[in-house]
């Protein structure tokens, strides 16, 4: 899997919370989610017209709407990742503790699961 191909997995698949996600998938994605928040961060003072910071962090109007517009395609493509592990997607509640985002980037690190489990075949899938 390349990376234009896990951007276009993880759009696509964006509303479902069934299946699962390969490791790749997931960082891949995180990896595109970074490298727009940091362009965007950039973007975002020079439209509110300040050389500062402090004013973006206040007006950053295209981080807002990527932030609004990525976060169901986040949230399903680490609830996918959660299944790849056999781990049910309600155990991502846990990342509102404190304590509870260690065994979460376990898992998002962690090997696939071989073969069958409870949440269907594997994720390696070829996109075309």
């Amino acid at each position: 899997m390349n990376f234009f191909d896990a951007i276009k997995i993880c759009f696509v698949k964006y509303t479902n919370f069934s299946d699962r996600a390969s490791r790749a998938e997931y960082w891949l994605f995180s990896l595109f989610i970074l490298i727009i928040s940091l362009m965007l961060s950039l973007i975002d003072p020079l439209i509110a017209g300040a050389g500062s910071t402090e004013y973006s962090e206040i007006f950053a109007p295209l981080s807002t709407m990527f932030s609004i517009g990525i976060a169901v395609p986040s949230i399903s493509v680490t609830v996918r990742r959660l299944h790849d592990v056999n781990r049910t997607g309600w155990w991502y509640l846990i990342v509102f503790t404190i304590i509870g985002l260690v065994p979460v980037i376990y898992w998002m690190c962690k090997k696939s699961d071989e073969g069958e489990n409870r949440f269907g075949q594997p994720s390696l899938v070829q996109v075309s």
